[in-house]
């Protein structure tokens, strides 16, 4: 079974910003049709692609319609194979450093110095941290051949 492409929207050419979005979704559709999948990720990235394919609405609501579908095959093609796209860790390790080293190096500053106004010096190095690790994790991804080749962007 092989995946379906994404149709092109003849409504929606004028939004640049939209079209940016659809090309990351085709973009990682041909990247996975490119790998082995199981027949249950193929149906489930299918129904997806049908439901984007099949909306007739807004602008706005094809944008959420659109972010929804590649989030729930991002999701899919995570847990069932273990793929993930370029800068994945990353991305997810810098928001949980800096939760989860830079709050509390934060606090501990401003308490030892006996001002709080320094409880923002822990958040670039919380930052730091995680773009360190969540790079390491890329490397490890990619290393192990289970990075696909696309980028992302918000």
């Amino acid at each position: 079974m092989s995946l379906n492409t994404l149709n092109k929207r003849q409504e929606f050419l004028t939004n640049e910003k939209l079209n940016k979005k659809i090309g990351c979704f085709s973009a990682l559709i041909d990247e996975l049709s490119k790998r082995q999948l199981s027949e249950k990720e193929v149906e489930i990235i299918n129904t997806e692609i049908q439901t984007v394919n099949t909306f007739s609405g807004s602008e706005k609501d094809f944008t959420k319609i659109l972010a929804k579908s590649q989030s729930n095959v991002l999701k899919v093609i995570e847990k069932e194979s273990k793929l993930v796209v370029k800068n994945h860790y990353r991305n997810l390790w810098l928001a949980l450093g800096m939760s989860a080293f830079g709050v509390p190096l934060g606090v501990a500053f401003g308490i030892s110095i006996g001002n709080l106004a320094f409880l923002g010096i822990g958040l670039p190095i919380g930052m730091g941290i995680g773009i360190a690790v969540g790079t390491s994790l890329d490397n490890k991804a990619a290393e192990e051949g289970r990075q696909l080749d696309v980028v992302l962007t918000p």
